[in-house]
């Protein structure tokens, strides 16, 4: 009993200092769309590769901060807007829960370049997109983001990480559901 103590405390200290008490209230759309655009800059400016993505995608549906925490079970929960011509076209919310040997919290950030119009009509006409179930993700690493170009990605759908913080390792997109969602 003592331990599981310790670990609610300790996951309690890192929630504290990832600042996820503040980030779990319901984000307005102005946050979101300002969230979005500093994420994308961002990233645009760790990953050349992205930038040369974002030319040439349908889409890009950006998830500025994710929060994942778990002691045995876990979850992770973030909003953010699906981007088309520099313009938004809708919010989205990325949910997921995991089961298993885990422990701590961070946060982290996600975009997904949707580079057909296929690829962005399952997005766009699921009520409930999950990642593994329609579109091949493809992880962009920094090897792989290095190499991409609009002539070497021409379909699919690919993922880049950003902004990771915490005390859990790994960052996973597997069994994380995509919902679209009404913001007023």
């Amino acid at each position: 009993m003592k331990r599981i103590f310790i670990a609610i405390l300790i996951l309690g200290v890192a929630f504290i200092g990832l600042g996820v008490t503040s980030t779990i209230h319901a984000a307005t759309k102005g946050e979101i769309d300002r969230s979005v655009e500093v994420a994308l800059e961002d990233l645009y400016g760790s990953a050349p590769g992205a930038r040369e993505l974002g030319k040439n995608a349908k889409g890009i549906l950006v998830f500025p901060k994710v929060v994942k925490a778990g002691f045995i079970i876990g979850g992770q929960y973030g909003e953010g807007a699906l981007v088309k011509n520099g313009t938004t076209a809708g919010y989205y919310r990325t949910v997921s829960a995991s089961y298993g040997l885990q422990i701590g919290a961070q946060s982290f950030g996600y975009a997904l370049f949707f580079m057909t119009d296929e690829d962005l009509g399952w997005l766009e006409r699921s009520s409930g997109w999950e990642i593994g179930a329609g579109p091949t993700v493809v992880v962009a690493d920094t090897g792989l983001a290095r190499s991409l170009s609009s002539t070497t990605a021409k379909k699919g759908v690919y993922a880049f990480f950003f902004s990771q913080r915490g005390l859990m390792a790994g960052v996973q997109l597997e069994g994380t559901k995509i919902s679209k969602i009404k913001k007023h």
